[in-house]
């Protein structure tokens, strides 16, 4: 286990950026003041925050507006508040920052923006960035395949949904979590905490089988859509149970044979999560200034 958690933290080598991870909203918080500190050199970051957030707000800027408030840790082992982003609002505080140490960030920023720009001309592009991902992570080729192929599985029923009338983000996660709940006895959010994940995929970090039972209720639903056209989220919601109970009925079967349950706490993660949520195991403790 290298003990090493991907997140914007990692692009600010040799300082500390502390985060806190909100379960409900599936959000990283960073420390404004730990990102100004880094990228500005500053010996009181917080004024130099102070003094940013008034010519933010003079030139029209929204981003103060962004700007939420958590208790972070001091040197003195006291939590007191501190204010904080999530990583969309964290990569804008950077680029409203004229310092010269903010200079690789930012290019880094605008490199990343024309790789994605390059991937609306040749989707293939992402495709392959994907690819490249999962088997560095150590995920086999028939893994890849089969992920890629639940994918355009998954497209297939979010078409038939919006035929049926869903059109809300939170509708098909409603609907997702109905199939879920229905045969593992858990949401979305509730298996991925059981998993002790939070914003990694839940299907990369899942069995085969369980895979295939997600596949299973996702591609009964999708059948069971096509062929009754329920309208609106209750209709629908009745279907995605009826399609998760197919799921259901396969574990319990496999589970009698089996003489064991076949959903895992187990996740592919190279790192572990400790400390109810907040810190990793071997990870350096932040401070504040």
């Amino acid at each position: 286990m290298n003990n090493k958690l991907e997140t914007i933290s990692n692009l600010f080598e040799g300082s500390e950026i502390r985060s806190v991870w909100d379960a409900e909203k599936e959000e990283y918080f960073f420390s404004v003041v730990d990102v100004v500190g880094a990228l500005t050199g500053s010996k009181e970051p917080r004024k130099y925050w102070s003094v940013l957030k008034v010519r933010l707000k003079k030139e029209g800027s929204e981003l103060t507006t962004k700007c939420s408030q958590l208790k972070m840790l001091a040197p003195d082992g006291k939590y007191r508040i501190r204010d904080v982003m999530i990583t969309q609002d964290i990569f804008r505080l950077i680029e409203s920052i004229p310092s010269p140490k903010a200079e690789p960030f930012k290019l880094w920023l605008a490199r990343l923006g024309s790789e994605r720009i390059d991937e609306v001309f040749d989707p293939e592009i992402a495709i392959k960035r994907g690819i490249e991902y999962y088997r560095k992570h150590g995920y086999s080729d028939r893994w890849i395949e089969a992920r890629l192929k639940g994918i355009l599985d998954r497209n297939k029923l979010t078409d038939v949904w919006k035929d049926n009338g869903i059109k809300e983000n939170y509708e098909y996660a409603i609907l997702t979590n109905e199939i879920y709940k229905t045969w593992s006895g858990m949401k979305a959010n509730e298996y991925k905490e059981y998993k002790n994940i939070r914003k990694e995929s839940l299907r990369d970090n899942m069995t085969d089988v369980e895979i295939a039972l997600t596949d299973l209720g996702e591609i009964a639903t999708r059948e069971l859509a096509k062929k009754y056209k329920p309208q609106g989220l209750e209709r629908n919601k009745e279907i995605a149970k009826a399609g998760g109970g197919v799921a259901k009925t396969a574990r319990k079967d496999l589970e009698e044979k089996l003489g064991e349950t076949i959903v895992s706490s187990k996740n592919n993660l190279n790192y572990e999560y400790l400390d109810n949520n907040k810190l990793l195991k071997g990870s350096v403790e932040s401070r504040d200034n």
